[in-house]
């Protein structure tokens, strides 16, 4: 059932220039109908964070702030698709009359077992880009102690 709750605070979204670029390199792609999904693991589990582009071949000022607030609405709907670690940016690709919060929120449920085989792969990405754990055997992420 299609249920949004509360607003999505400034923690939630993903602001700044520097940060969408970094998704845009990194991420792995899912394509919907109407969408470009960028998924992006991040290193902490503060909650999931959305960003949304939406360019002037999409339409005008006005449908581009309606086609905005429609895809946050249906993200606050449909969290549970995305882990708690992502950045998540939202390519507006094509827009119509028809296409309402519901009928995203479905677009995405559809697009669920992409969805999360390209998490999956994000994560992996992740744990390359840190590279070798500390933890393992041999590895020089400890300091030596003097007994």
């Amino acid at each position: 059932m299609f249920r949004p709750v509360g607003r999505l605070p400034p923690a939630s979204r993903v602001r700044k220039h520097s940060e969408y670029q970094r998704v845009q390199s990194a991420a792995r792609r899912v394509s919907t109908p109407h969408f470009v999904l960028l998924l992006h693991a991040r290193g902490d589990d503060t909650g999931t964070r959305l960003g949304i582009i939406v360019t002037r071949k999409v339409g005008n000022a006005v449908v581009r702030s309606r086609a905005k607030r429609t895809i946050r609405e249906a993200f606050r709907a449909s969290r549970g698709l995305f882990g708690p670690d992502f950045d998540v940016v939202v390519i507006v690709k094509r827009w119509g009359e028809d296409v309402s919060s519901p009928s995203i929120a479905r677009e995405w449920s559809d697009a669920a077992p992409a969805i999360q085989r390209r998490g999956a792969e994000a994560r992996r990405d992740r744990e390359a880009r840190r590279g070798p754990s500390s933890d393992a055997p041999g590895g020089a992420g400890g300091k030596a102690q003097d007994s």
